[in-house]
């Protein structure tokens, strides 16, 4: 019998603009911070958890498994193993779910979970050609041999490689698959800038009101002499006019997708503990939430790249015999405005649901009152792997203090795949 997996509590750093206040740091700084705050906050012992599962994208070479380094540096006990997981914009949902496998299963009892992204310092390459070149001089004996290092390069194999965000196998950007996904389904640009403006007010009179309060860990930076404690993407004195001014940003000049309405690059972390549910209770801690169901879901990226969610939705609400009525918080990420748009029409479209659901009704409508109520990533930010995680928290968060009982957690990622999870809050 598969045991329940709960979660305890969950912390973040802020979530800020890259090239802000966090462009000195790396993915392990920001995770290290990510991860100590959770320690410092749950009171967790190093000896009670049995893995770290840590998600991350863009990853650099010198901490490649940047999970085991994150735990060294935390100061957890060396004997702890160590994983990080990749999977593109739901990198810490799968690090999630794999942790509750394993605790379901009996493998462990705790688990340390979470993600980090810098955009602010990601690996810039030579060109192949140059760094075959170099690792050449590695087996060079003498100075001589430096003087043919040169012999068949040109000048532009000396340029760097700078990452694109796009798919490798269809070479579009996301917001170009988003734009043509908006299109399909007759998300118009209104209708985008209208979904971004309410993400960014409601994200503003969350943060007003305290209510990141309790899952933001504040971070020194510039050896102390400022402490960053909210972040620094929220725009509520945006209006309408000002987003409806701003041009397409990928698909020029008919495009819909722009700079307002999209998620911005971002650096930031997020931690998590969960335990199997009757471990946490001998051992005194208090759950806010009990893991019930969740799935991944893929297609072939396209114009349908960011589908995902409306796709994973009714897999979890069958499994767990519920409707959309049944659901008293929705915590959707918002990669885009024109993607959130599009999710929310096709689950509500009875067509979709035939056609693409094998359904013979729609899902449902999603109630705008209870989505996203305290904004998301197109105005909170979105660090690649850590949004997953920052789901969770804020879910959970929100069935405690809204007196709810399931949240629906949901995320489209690159590579045309998606994500959904059903948490219930937890009761003595």
């Amino acid at each position: 019998m598969k045991k329940e997996v709960v979660f305890i509590d969950g912390v973040r750093t802020p979530f800020l603009r890259s090239q802000t206040d966090f462009k000195k740091f790396s993915a392990y700084d920001l995770g290290r911070f990510a991860l100590t705050g959770l320690i410092t906050r749950t009171k967790i012992g190093g000896a009670d958890i049995g893995h770290i599962y840590f998600g991350n994208v863009i990853q650099d070479i010198n901490t490649s498994n940047i999970a085991r380094e994150i735990s060294l540096a935390a100061g957890l006990p060396g004997h702890i193993p160590a994983t990080t997981t990749s999977m593109a914009c739901i990198s810490s949902n799968i690090a999630i779910s794999t942790a509750v496998n394993a605790i379901s299963m009996g493998q462990i009892n705790v688990s340390a979970v979470g993600g980090v992204e810098v955009m602010s310092d990601i690996p810039i390459r030579f060109r192949k050609k140059f760094r075959q070149k170099l690792l050449e001089t590695q087996k060079y004996k003498k100075p001589t041999d430096w003087l043919k290092f040169f012999k068949g390069l040109r000048p532009s194999d000396l340029l760097p490689e700078i990452p694109s965000i796009s798919e490798f196998s269809t070479g579009e950007t996301m917001g170009e698959s988003c734009d043509k996904m908006a299109a399909k389904y007759g998300a118009t640009r209104e209708e985008q800038d209208e979904f971004a403006l309410r993400s960014h007010h409601l994200a503003a009179k969350a943060q007003e009101d305290g209510l990141f309060d309790d899952e933001i860990i504040p971070v020194s930076v510039k050896n102390g002499e400022h402490v960053v404690t909210s972040d620094n993407g929220i725009r509520g004195d945006s209006t309408l006019e000002k987003l409806s001014s701003l041009r397409p940003a990928f698909i020029k000049p008919h495009g819909t997708v722009t700079a307002g309405n999209a998620s911005f690059l971002t650096d930031g972390a997020s931690a998590g503990l969960l335990m199997e549910k009757e471990y946490a209770l001998k051992n005194g801690y208090k759950p806010k939430a009990i893991i019930r169901s969740f799935t991944y879901v893929a297609k072939k990226p396209g114009d349908e790249l960011l589908i995902g969610p409306a796709l994973a939705v009714p897999i979890v609400l069958d499994e767990m015999n519920l409707t959309l009525k049944d659901i008293d918080v929705f915590e959707f990420h918002e990669a885009f405005a024109g993607q959130m748009v599009t999710v929310l029409k096709a689950l509500d479209s009875d067509e979709f649901a035939k056609s693409r659901l094998n359904r013979d009704k729609k899902v449902g409508e999603i109630p705008l009152e209870k989505l996203n109520t305290r904004g998301g990533s197109l105005s909170i930010g979105h660090p690649f792997g850590a949004t997953g995680t920052r789901l969770v928290t804020t879910a959970a968060n929100r069935l405690r203090d809204e007196g709810g009982k399931y949240a629906l957690i949901a995320a489209c990622a690159a590579g045309g795949q998606g994500h959904a999870m059903i948490i219930e809050s937890f009761n003595d």
